[in-house]
């Protein structure tokens, strides 16, 4: 669901299955509602994470924010041994040498903490340059002029980082929303995530490419990106080769979506929450639709149509609770008919050896959406026991202000982490037929996600969260 192929999730024969490893999805689920539980032990005892979740304030001269800095740097160097700890845990347990992640996550913090500096600072502000969009430029820059050692990449595990970040923006958005928004997100996500699956597969047997490889493409333009890809080429048999020119095709146009959907938002004067539902409808990886949705609902806010918390939550509700949980359905629906109808039989050309069950939908879902609605229920049970008005005098500057200022840097994280392992290279070798059979199911995506998101539910997407 990121933007960037894990190497480390292809096997090296063509030939084999290619399949996720849901114990990503596990260790963040773990991690995020660790923080969210402690969260609210520490300030039911009188504490709380606001110490190692801070975050650079507002800022107008390198004086204000240098007095910041000399004050607060005890707290910015417990966050950065705190993150440091998170992060050389985890990911060495995906082959990644303990030494080289340390490094190479020091690299991570010290540019996203730039990156957010200068993102608070008035100039930013009133030349909307919006922090996402300034990390993925950095590490565009960095990585593809070589100024990143190839060792330290194992510190830039994208999926890990923006599964951790949406576990902890359950913490922040009521579950009453979810409850509320999620006939007509779920509707919508569907209706996306058919029409795009299959105008990109009719594209593809048009331009004469197999059905599997055209299943895997139609998957990575309705679903989710890089994980779908890989999820549905296990679910289908479909060549190593497949899944990785169909990950390149993907960060393609996450990158072009990322830049072209805040700003055609925004010159089509639409709403907060109905420019959040629109790109949740037309990304394809969270990663860069966070960082859109975050950059209009910036550009939104300044422009006084809502805030940026409403085009974050429409699009968590469309993409996250949405379109997301469709891999599932997805793998079931194609590995059925990869087995039944696909079949060569006698050839032995690409042989597909998996079987589809009853616990394929379970094998095959994101995990992390989990420990995005359970992180959401608890604060929610929360708000219901204490009542409105302490939830929000107490509970929500000292359990979901510092949440949600670690869900910050998880995001800015994998912001920067998209441009340090994106390299405009690997994009050569695709050929054009894949290339034009997304591209077909892409336009028809934004437009379809844009009557969705204005004339027929613009009304509620403007209201969310009011």
């Amino acid at each position: 669901m990121s933007t960037t192929l894990d190497a480390t999730a292809l096997p090296a024969a063509s030939g084999e299955r290619l399949r996720r490893n849901p114990s990503e999805d596990w260790i963040a689920v773990a991690i995020g509602l660790g923080l969210t539980i402690a969260a609210l032990l520490l300030h039911r005892a009188g504490v709380s994470l606001a110490w190692i979740s801070i975050l650079p304030p507002p800022w107008h001269d390198t004086a204000q924010i240098g007095a910041h800095f000399a004050q607060k740097w005890p707290q910015y160097l417990g966050q950065f041994v705190f993150w440091s700890a998170v992060v050389g845990l985890v990911l060495p347990r995906f082959g990644f040498r303990t030494g080289a992640v340390l490094a190479g996550f020091a690299l991570v913090y010290g540019l996203s903490l730039a990156v957010i500096v200068l993102g608070q600072s008035a100039f930013a502000v009133h030349y909307n340059l919006e922090p996402p969009l300034v990390a993925l430029l950095l590490g565009l820059i960095l990585a593809n002029t070589g100024a990143v050692p190839a060792s330290l990449s194992g510190a830039f595990r994208v999926e890990f980082y923006i599964k951790l970040g949406i576990i902890l923006l359950g913490a922040t958005l009521p579950f009453t929303l979810l409850v509320w928004g999620g006939p007509v997100a779920i509707a919508q996500a569907s209706i996306v995530s058919v029409a795009t699956f299959l105008i990109i597969f009719a594209a593809a047997r048009v331009f004469g490419l197999d059905r599997r490889f055209a299943a895997v493409l139609g998957a990575g333009g309705a679903i989710c990106g890089v994980s779908a890809a890989i999820a549905i080429a296990g679910a289908v048999g479909a060549q190593r080769r497949e899944a990785s020119a169909t990950v390149a095709i993907v960060i393609v146009w996450a990158i072009a979506a990322l830049f072209f959907l805040p700003f055609a938002a925004d010159a089509l004067g639409l709403s907060a929450g109905a420019g959040g539902a629109w790109i949740g409808t037309s990304e394809f990886a969270d990663a860069a639709g966070i960082a859109a949705a975050q950059s209009f609902g910036g550009i939104a806010a300044h422009a006084g149509r809502g805030t940026a918390d409403q085009a974050v939550a429409s699009y968590t509700l469309i993409k996250v609770v949405g379109r997301d949980s469709w891999i599932g359905i997805w793998a079931v629906i194609l590995s059925l008919l990869a087995t039944t109808r696909w079949a060569e039989p006698g050839t032995g050309a690409r042989a597909v050896r998996n079987r589809a069950s009853g616990n394929e939908v379970w094998t095959r879902f994101p995990k992390f959406v989990l420990g995005f609605v359970i992180a959401s229920a608890l604060l929610s049970a929360v708000a219901v026991a204490v009542g409105p008005a302490v939830f929000k005098a107490d509970i929500t500057p000292g359990v979901v202000a510092p949440l949600k200022g670690l869900r910050i840097w998880a995001f800015a994280f994998a912001f920067l982490s998209i441009g340090l392992t994106t390299r405009f290279s690997e994009f050569g070798a695709i050929g054009w037929r894949p290339f034009a059979a997304f591209s077909v199911g892409a336009v028809a995506n934004l437009l379809i996600g844009l009557a969705l998101s204005t004339a027929l539910f613009g009304a509620y997407w403007t209201a969310i969260g009011h």
